[in-house]
């Protein structure tokens, strides 16, 4: 896996940046609005290098409803009640964060601490053997669920997946929706986490030490990268050399990845090959 760091990102580009290495031809077809019967192809997911990071809705909706498998769904709760699949737990953006206090504040919004992340996986019913999905409205923001699965994976939990295209894409395909509350989840006891792999994240030292020398990404709007503090940011403006990438200029209009040519591309225009540490924020 490439070496890639990431200070407290809330976006679906952590998990892409995880996949660029690799070059290919997606199989995937969207259906014909007009020919419902339509077979539409699974993703090819082998042309992306880790791409075992996803999982298809083809393959979750094979395995809705086993109870090895919880699905979360990290959009905001408004945008949960108005419909999402079936089974998902509703937990929002930062439910699987640090949230005292207000943002901006010191550690707001930053992963729990490994004994607070395993009692609340555990809440859930997480065990060391489930297979834990994360999905979101993905469009028009912010990519919680690609958080979630750099949150887990950080913590040692390799059977976590991103739902490829999330709820967009799960719908395009003409699969089910529902409004019903989150299911009660069955608390469980003996999860293991392992200790945090820093080298998932980058922290202040670490970026202050290599201005200059490694690239450093801004993926927020562009308004915020030039000085926007309405989603709360202690201070506005962007970190000395950043250069800009919207999260989402990577992601196709049903929110599923670009190919892997084109994010590549996309890299390689800021500077970035696959073999480059960069950091992302």
């Amino acid at each position: 896996m490439l070496k890639k760091k990431f200070i407290c990102i809330g976006t679906l580009l952590l998990a892409l940046m995880l996949i660029i290495s690799a070059c290919g031809t997606l199989s995937q077809k969207p259906p014909n609005s007009a020919d419902t019967s339509q077979t539409v192809l699974e993703a090819d997911l082998s042309v992306y290098k880790n791409g075992d990071i996803f999982i298809t809705p083809q393959q979750l909706k094979k395995k809705l409803g086993e109870k090895s498998v919880i699905l979360f769904d990290t959009s905001k709760p408004d945008v949960y009640e108005k419909g999402h699949i079936p089974g998902a737990i509703g937990i929002g953006f930062h439910g699987l964060s640090k949230i005292v206090g207000k943002p901006g504040d010191p550690l707001w919004g930053t992963t729990l601490d490994k004994e607070e992340l395993t009692k609340k996986l555990e809440s859930y019913g997480v065990t060391n053997n489930t297979l834990v999905v994360f999905t979101s409205n993905v469009l028009p923001g912010p990519g919680s669920d690609g958080r979630n699965v750099w949150q887990l994976r950080m913590a040692g939990l390799d059977n976590v997946k991103l739902l490829y295209g999330g709820n967009p894409y799960w719908k395009e395909l003409g699969y089910e929706m529902n409004k019903e509350s989150s299911p009660k989840p069955t608390p469980v006891a003996g999860l293991t986490l392992k200790e945090f792999d820093k080298s998932y994240s980058a922290d202040k030292a670490y970026v202050a030490a290599n201005l200059g020398k490694t690239v450093i990404i801004d993926v927020r709007s562009d308004k915020e990268y030039k000085g926007s503090q309405d989603s709360g940011e202690a201070r506005g403006g962007h970190i000395q050399g950043a250069k800009h990438l919207l999260w989402s200029s990577i992601l196709n209009e049903n929110a599923t990845p670009k190919s892997p040519e084109v994010i590549a591309k996309m890299m390689a225009d800021l500077g970035v090959s696959p073999q480059d540490d960069f950091v992302v924020y």
